[in-house]
């Protein structure tokens, strides 16, 4: 069962890497930020598709969401839990995994939420023509059960995770168990890292939420597109600057919404904030016609 306290119990701690076979996990120095430069043609075959990965209401927004109380109204309020599938000319990515498939179908009272699944990655994999041996990595934002939650599903995938997420998460209700005995299937990110080597996705290293809580950049050739993580957790977030608390450093993800910001702002990229419903529209979701 998926438990609410193991929300707000992350102590995270990462180090980066590209994504590359070698004989052990995987990880990089901090190399020069990804984002500096667009890749010409990068986006050429990257298609994005949003995947519905559950639900939940708050039941009070201002008192979960917020340490300044008022900064929100004390009321419910739903966010949605969003996945993304990419596709990167032959290769497949799943960016974060939802609530667990054991959610399916019912609703769980979690204390301070509700949470509900009506329907699987793999079953709306189905829809797009795909099974979940042919994903080839799972891109994980970070540790929390509700982007985490189906991973073990795609076992022969490449883990795009945090060193501190990937450790801290051993043991009892371990969601990456299948990656535990195969080093060479884990890449551990400490820095902003290129994911395919052309600049066309980009796991942007924006700590605070958690140690070290990523976000995700896609540049297709439509525009570029920022995926929030849990950086923000709705439109007002944005506006407000409200810090969750049980964020791990304030001041960290006051920074990292600086930055966030300030990529946005040179990228011209479309912001997706992947617990808020109303962005849910900014990207087709399966079975229809993918971004591009």
């Amino acid at each position: 069962m998926i438990r609410i306290g193991t929300l707000l119990l992350a102590t995270v701690a990462l180090a980066g890497c590209r994504v590359e076979e070698s004989g052990e996990a995987e990880t990089n120095a901090p190399a020069a930020a990804a984002t500096d430069a667009a890749a010409p043609g990068a986006a050429t075959q990257l298609s994005l598709i949003r995947l519905d990965c559950g639900s939940a209401t708050i039941k009070n927004f201002d008192a979960f969401f917020s340490d300044r109380p008022g900064l929100y109204e004390k009321a419910p309020r739903e966010i949605t839990d969003s996945c993304y599938l990419i596709r990167h000319a032959d290769q497949v990515m799943l960016w974060d995994t939802g609530f667990s498939t054991e959610l399916k179908g019912q609703a769980q009272d979690m204390g301070d939420l509700v949470a509900r699944m009506d329907r699987t990655i793999a079953e709306q994999l189905a829809d797009a023509g795909l099974k979940p041996a042919d994903v080839d990595i799972v891109g994980i934002s970070h540790m929390h059960p509700d982007h985490t939650g189906q991973a073990a599903q795609f076992p022969a995938a490449r883990l795009l995770i945090g060193k501190g997420d990937f450790d801290g998460t051993k043991g009892k209700d371990d969601p990456f168990g299948p990656w535990r005995t195969d080093a060479k299937k884990v890449t551990l990110i400490a820095a902003d890292t290129d994911i395919f080597g052309d600049g066309s996705v980009t796991a942007l290293h924006l700590p605070g939420h958690t140690p070290d809580h990523l976000a995700l950049l896609v540049r297709l050739a439509s525009g570029p597109v920022l995926l929030s993580g849990d950086l923000y957790h709705s439109l007002d977030a944005r506006a407000k600057r409200g810090v969750p608390p049980f964020n791990t450093d304030r001041a960290q993800t006051l920074a990292s919404m600086d930055r966030f910001e300030k990529i946005a702002k040179e990228t011209g990229a479309k912001v997706v904030i992947q617990h808020e419903p109303r962005d849910n529209a900014k990207l087709p979701g399966v079975p229809k016609k993918a971004a591009r």
